[in-house]
């Protein structure tokens, strides 16, 4: 969490132009909050859903089902069965790259700096994690067991991270900073187990050669690291062909976005700050000194891990365009009387339903409390068990990794629509639930005083 910087007056946005208050201030201010990002992803869903049910509705369609190619002379091609990629599968398979990528640093940071750093500080959400993405997977298989149907068994263990802690941080103080960290865990081990589903169970018929060629890729990722090598643009080109090669194997794309975040440095070069203190300060000093400036450039750059100044470049482009260009192009639902009808008697409907908000409100708060009753871990200070089944109930909230897995899932443009009103039905109800467990639980005193002393200060992730 970082405060929000003061504007110089000096710049545009700190200027008495009436553009720059009238538009330019009140943007930056809301992409500065935590929920922006979730409510971006909420205003996209919502014209989706709008267009592909309004009389432009065919627009809609053929937007996303525009081909498109793209190829780098006669041997290499983005093709997908054969035929060239259409503008939606662009969007999930290429464009969500960087989103999972931004998620595999996240899951990386975590683990060598954050909360998954001590197993004792992770252990809690972990196993809460498990049952959150077991007993979703079990509800939903028991109202599908057989069938084309079953094989969506997957899309109710998401949570959708940037939606739920969105919905959380409206909450302010009523949510113990514990319980937030409680939940940022979850999601990520999640994160983690829904990869993992991803790579093991929706994959296609798979080409060995090119798997060979992936393998051979993440070998020379690990030798370079080995040999510290930091020169950026050979792993962006090393991630462009682990890409490629994914994307030919059979094994979906995407995963290559995590396998290289998991794989970046998530410590510094330089970690003495008197050294990068001596090589700033005399470039301060002799401002034309050019050297001197490159010099510490290249100090201030390697203080800094290499996830963190990745992260803080690609937050805010998957998190305000991609995320947001991902639900306009996989949310818009057709829906009528015979289409809610449809759903409503669907199984697919109420076994993403019944998985998102009550196999996560069973799964997370009993594995939690399991967990408690056994001595296995203990619940945080300052939080209580209603705290617990707030966010067991948020968690539910699976919207874009939900959606994602519909696409893997299903072929059938019919399962895919009902597991998309499932989908929306769903992640709303938890949000609504989590938000009325939450609100009906007393503010800790420490936590209210802390947020009136800094009511006046935008936080960002």
């Amino acid at each position: 969490m970082v405060s929000r910087k003061i504007i110089s007056e000096n710049t545009w946005l700190g200027s008495n132009r009436r553009l720059a208050k009238s538009v330019g201030l009140p943007v930056r201010n809301f992409l500065g909050i935590e929920a922006s990002s979730g409510i971006l992803l909420v205003v996209a869903a919502l014209i989706a859903l709008i267009w592909a049910n309004s009389p432009w509705s065919g627009s809609y369609n053929d937007l996303w089902d525009t081909e498109i190619r793209v190829s780098l002379g006669d041997s290499i091609s983005l093709d997908h069965h054969g035929h060239p990629i259409t503008l939606g599968q662009f969007v999930n398979d290429v464009l969500m790259v960087l989103f999972f990528f931004v998620v595999g640093l996240e899951i990386k940071r975590e683990m060598v700096t954050g909360h998954l750093k001590k197993l004792r500080d992770a252990l809690l959400p972990l196993i809460a994690a498990v049952g959150g993405m077991v007993v979703p997977a079990v509800i939903f298989f028991a109202f599908n067991s057989s069938g084309e149907a079953s094989d969506g068994w997957g899309i109710p263990m998401a949570t959708d991270i940037a939606f739920a802690i969105g919905v959380v941080s409206l909450l302010g103080p009523r949510v113990p900073s514990v319980m937030k960290v409680f939940l940022l865990t979850l999601a990520i081990v999640d994160d983690i187990g829904g990869i993992l589903v991803i790579a093991f169970f929706y994959t296609e018929d798979l080409a060995s050669e090119w798997l060979y060629v992936s393998a051979l890729t993440v070998l020379g990722v690990i030798v370079l690291k080995k040999l510290n090598v930091r020169y950026t643009p050979i792993y962006i080109a090393l991630g462009i062909l682990l890409w490629y090669s994914l994307f030919q194997s059979g094994v979906h794309a995407t995963i290559a976005g995590v396998i290289m975040g998991l794989l970046t440095p998530a410590t510094a070069l330089i970690s003495d700050k008197n050294t990068v203190s001596e090589a700033v300060q005399p470039a301060m000093e002799a401002q034309t000194d050019f050297s001197g400036l490159r010099k510490a450039t290249f100090h201030l750059n390697a203080s800094v891990p290499t996830t963190e100044r990745f992260e803080n470049l690609l937050h805010p482009l998957t998190g305000f365009i991609i995320v947001p260009i991902f639900a306009l192009a996989n949310a818009g639902v057709e829906i009528s009387s015979d289409s809610l009808s449809d759903a409503a008697s669907s199984s697919v409907t109420r076994g993403v339903v019944a998985g998102l908000v009550v196999g996560k409100i069973v799964g997370v708060s009993l594995f939690t409390f399991l967990a408690i009753k056994l001595r296995v871990s203990k619940l945080p200070n300052g939080s209580n068990f209603r705290h617990v089944l707030g966010i067991s109930a948020i968690s539910g909230i699976g919207f874009t990794v939900s959606m994602f897995m519909t696409a893997l899932a299903y072929d059938n443009n019919i399962l895919q629509d009902e597991s998309k009103v499932g989908i929306l039905l769903a992640s709303a109800l938890a949000a609504i639930i989590g938000i009325f467990f939450l609100r009906s639980v007393k503010v800790v005193e420490q936590d209210a005083s802390f947020f009136e002393e800094n009511k006046e200060v935008a936080q960002i992730n």
